[in-house]
């Protein structure tokens, strides 16, 4: 075991959450002990308690407690190596590129980060994006793993300081457009509970499965966080489908796939929210549409406004439906061009 640590951090840090920058630095401690060293005070930034999500600065001071003897003698794993057809096919699904920012249209299947048997991930492929630059661009927001569209990576340390603080303080606008079981009723709105993670990993990731709460629940309620989504119904195909355009007003686990279950109608593919049945038991449809609908999940991250963080340009980065969607969007006959741009007010 290593002593106690105390590092200055440089600008490579910069913007970077903490628990990313430890897995970077130190490969074989996994997430949950990250979270645990945190939990118990054992990690401190400046002198503070932190959390795995905190976000770290250049100049600040990271207290680390005593470490296994392989890091101290860098015999960490490396990093794997990314496949020639996954460096291809990532390059192939770039949006956007510059200097200081890069965006990518993420495809459905994919992880974002690793975690529990998840080996395969967008952070571990980051090398292939590296470009000029000694590094791959960094992470500052994600999607789940069966959600596709618009992701944004920051290649500078300003970038990632600039992103970090747009997604924090809600100066982006994020629209994603999704198929649900069901048509919502009225035909937009804004949904508005509180999400707690539900206990216990059972069957079907129940570990990372969001439990909706009434807003006055969330204060009483540990590690709940008030979430906000609006939603508005696009093209509705009789009364057993809709293709909706959602904002996640605020950022949490699930979100949107939770509040869409919560109308009683749950995003198609949604078998965690929605169950896999096609029938309405009562108190909303099943998540699949049978025949010839996809089964997979049908949320996509369909564009990202936003300033870019270095320039202050205004900046409408778009992504094309993935062909799981695109081909639910032939069979119902709706077109890309009959979606408004923006069908949220910025405010």
């Amino acid at each position: 075991m290593t002593g106690v640590q105390t590092i200055t951090l440089g600008p490579e840090a910069e913007a970077q959450r903490l628990d990313r920058w430890l897995r970077h630095q130190y490969p074989h401690i996994n997430q949950g002990r990250i979270e645990k060293m945190c939990r118990k005070g054992e990690i401190r930034l400046d002198g503070a308690r932190v959390k795995a999500s905190t976000r770290l600065g250049t100049g600040q001071r990271l207290r680390l407690p005593p470490l296994p003897a392989a890091v101290a003698e860098g015999r960490a794993k490396p990093e794997a190596r990314v496949s020639a057809a996954d460096a291809e096919m990532l390059r192939d699904r770039i949006l956007y590129r510059d200097e200081h920012i890069l965006a990518l249209d993420k495809p459905a299947g994919l992880a974002v980060q690793g975690g529990s048997g998840q080996v395969r991930h967008l952070d571990g492929m980051r090398a292939a994006l590296a470009f000029e630059r000694s590094e791959g661009p960094r992470l500052v927001h994600r999607l789940d793993k069966d959600t596709s569209g618009v992701m944004v990576m920051a290649r500078t340390g300003a970038a990632a300081a600039g992103l970090s603080e747009a997604f924090r303080s809600r100066a982006t606008l994020k629209v994603y457009w999704a198929a649900t079981a069901g048509v919502p009723r009225p035909a937009s709105g804004e949904i508005v509970t509180g999400l707690v993670k539900a206990p216990g990993h059972g069957p079907n990731g129940a570990g990372e499965k969001m439990v909706s709460l009434h807003p006055s629940e969330v204060r009483a309620t540990t590690d709940a966080r008030r979430a906000v989504s609006q939603y508005e119904v696009i093209a509705p195909a009789a009364r057993r489908a809709a293709w909706v355009a959602l904002r996640p007003v605020t950022g949490r686990t699930h979100q949107l796939r939770v509040h869409m279950a919560e109308l009683g109608c749950p995003i198609v593919g949604d078998g965690k929210y929605g169950t896999n049945r096609q029938t309405n038991e009562g108190d909303g449809w099943g998540a699949q549409l049978g025949g010839e609908i996809s089964r997979k999940l049908h949320l996509h991250a369909r564009s990202l406004h936003l300033r870019h963080p270095v320039t202050g340009r205004p900046l409408t980065l778009t992504a094309e439906l993935p062909p799981h969607m695109a081909r639910t969007w032939a069979l119902f006959g709706w077109t890309p061009e009959e979606a408004p741009e923006r069908p949220f007010s910025e405010d």
